[in-house]
């Protein structure tokens, strides 16, 4: 079978199973509405993707007797007696940073570039965003 294109969501709609088994499959899988064009991709396979496409590029510091971490761009820090402290800390100010990017940053002009990196967070679970910030992303 080859890609699936759907042009109108009422027809995705009622293909809803060979549309999410297309994505499963990583078969290209897409859904039309008015002028808009949708992917339907498999959840595992896009976090995968984005965590090889953004490399954190986190620095780590250790100051005052502890660790602080930050990303270079990016208006978000975490501070932590230890290294694990500190990646958890992070890892909690990631998820903030992307609730606030969903709600009120998706149209600020310096922040709607994040987007790739909104998804990343949110599709990772607390694990695989630590893996992550210390580059051992799996």
């Amino acid at each position: 079978m080859s890609a699936l294109h759907y042009d109108s969501y009422t027809e995705a709609r009622a293909h809803l199973k060979d549309l999410l088994d297309a994505a499963q499959k990583g078969r290209v899988a897409t859904v039309r509405r008015d002028s808009v064009q949708a992917a339907v991709v498999d959840v595992e396979r896009l976090r995968y993707f984005l965590a090889s496409l953004l490399p954190a590029s986190a620095q780590v510091v250790a100051e005052d007797g502890g660790w602080s971490v930050f990303i270079p761009g990016l208006p978000v820090a975490a501070d932590g007696a230890t290294f694990d402290e500190a990646l958890t800390e992070m890892v909690d100010a990631l998820r903030e940073y992307a609730e606030d990017w969903q709600l009120r940053l998706l149209d600020a002009p310096n922040h709607r570039d994040n987007w790739g990196l909104v998804q990343l967070i949110s599709l990772s679970d607390d694990d695989q965003l630590r893996d992550w910030l210390a580059g051992t992303a799996r």
